[in-house]
């Protein structure tokens, strides 16, 4: 699998927590870090609780 973010070839990747990228551990790491994450999370649970599991996320931020 190829990281949809960084390009890189990976066996083990994620769900971005911003959007449907399918994204290595090197940029899921890096996602953590930026101070969205933890609204990205609150959204995405908010989502689930409301029946919406198909949710997108908030969109990538520009700076990630």
């Amino acid at each position: 699998m190829t990281c949809d973010r960084c390009g890189t070839e990976t066996g083990i990747y994620t769900m971005s927590m911003f959007s449907t990228e399918n994204i290595c551990m090197e940029c899921k790491k890096k996602e953590k870090e930026h101070a969205d994450y933890e609204w990205a999370v609150a959204a995405d649970v908010m989502a689930i609780k409301l029946g919406n599991f198909n949710y997108p996320g908030i969109g990538k931020p520009t700076d990630l």
